[in-house]
């Protein structure tokens, strides 16, 4: 894939040894890293997309699973998910777009990938066609793969006052006994978020569930509270 092979070169060029090695420790990664800065892989991704054309939704998804799948280093799959976002895609987000994004979650399994997805993609398709996004954001909270519950949770953050609190509710219920880590942190990050707009309401039902919820999941939801 030239844009893979074009970008990749670039990221190689602009890469720092010492800086690949720290951000892989961080990250826990078992794939390497170039050790790129987050804002210089903006600009990188920049220059590699200027070009780019997507005259079909099928079009962009393919170029995004591309990036995706061909990726060798963690920020070719940052330049995947840069390129996911892009301004000139904004009318692809849609349902159809599910598929894909289902994919980098299932496959990316990780917080960095997933937490970007949840709230700037699949959070925005939620937003414009709330009835079939809210159905499988239902079905993805009861999954076997703690992913696709973690996007359940989160898709929702920054919505505010718009946010559809039954909704938010029925994505925790299923995991909110569970002891893994990143479903009890999702929970609490989650409730925090919405008591900015509604302390009161986020306090009365960690009273109410206080018995069922983590103490991580207590603490982060109170934090703000």
């Amino acid at each position: 894939m030239i844009l893979l092979i074009t970008l990749r070169k670039a990221l190689r060029q602009a890469g720092d040894g010492d800086k690949a090695r720290v951000m892989q420790a961080y990250m826990k990664s078992d794939m390497p890293y170039h050790g790129v800065p987050a804002p210089l892989l903006r600009e990188l991704c920049k220059e590699a997309f200027a070009e780019l054309t997507f005259s079909t939704p099928l079009a962009w998804r393919e170029l995004v699973l591309g990036l995706w799948r061909g990726a060798r280093f963690r920020e070719e799959r940052y330049a995947a998910l840069n390129l996911a976002g892009d301004k000139r895609a904004a009318a692809f987000q849609t349902p159809a777009a599910m598929k894909m994004y289902e994919e980098l979650i299932v496959t990316g399994a990780w917080w960095d990938y997933v937490d970007d997805i949840a709230s700037h993609r699949v959070g925005v398709i939620l937003r414009n066609h709330p009835a079939p996004i809210r159905r499988k954001m239902l079905s993805w909270s009861r999954s076997n793969n703690l992913w696709k519950r973690r996007t359940a949770i989160l898709c929702q953050l920054g919505f505010k006052t718009q946010t559809d609190l039954g909704l938010l509710y029925a994505c925790i219920e299923p995991s909110v006994g569970s002891r893994q880590f990143f479903l009890q942190k999702a929970i609490g990050w989650a409730l925090r978020q919405y008591a900015w707009t509604d302390s009161r309401e986020i306090k009365r039902y960690v009273r109410l569930n206080r018995d069922r919820l983590s103490a991580l999941s207590c603490r982060e939801a109170l934090r703000n509270a």
